[in-house]
């Protein structure tokens, strides 16, 4: 699948993702021409997905994050498509992800502040559609995050 030349180049990617191209090859010890190659087939491939910008939410003035667990009422075959299709529309919602399991959603909401929150929860989370069940766990805090090549 990757050989090293893409691990050198991803890693130097994710080391530095402004840096240029001529940077990200000369660092991973091949030319311009075949950094772009590879990028590019890398891009084709589906394994680069584009270049992101990560957002420090707590400097933007949100201190508050929150990861709900929804378990969905199962009475409704669309009930799962309406409560994702309402869950998007909540704009302090940053992540939605679907599981097998007994959790069956799981949604990322940043807010400004413990009263914030609440507000949203009751205007915003409590009248999404199919509800049978929330969890609610607050962040303290982020030990981790890495999306480093694992080899």
């Amino acid at each position: 699948m990757l050989d090293e030349t893409d691990r050198r180049l991803l890693r130097q990617l994710q080391n530095d993702p402004a840096a240029t191209l001529a940077a990200l090859a000369a660092r991973a010890g091949v030319t311009p021409a075949l950094a772009a190659r590879r990028f590019e087939r890398l891009r084709a491939r589906g394994v680069l997905k584009g270049q992101h910008a990560r957002i420090d939410w707590r400097a933007l003035g949100h201190e508050v994050e929150v990861s709900l667990r929804f378990t969905i009422e199962k009475s409704d075959p669309r009930a799962l498509d309406a409560f994702i299709a309402a869950a998007r529309e909540v704009p302090e919602v940053v992540e939605i992800q679907t599981f097998l399991g007994r959790v069956d959603v799981r949604l990322s909401l940043v807010a400004r502040d413990l009263r914030d929150y609440h507000r949203i929860y009751r205007e915003r989370i409590l009248t999404l559609p199919h509800i049978a069940e929330i969890e609610a766990l607050m962040q303290v805090a982020v030990l981790k995050t890495d999306e480093r090549l694992p080899f």
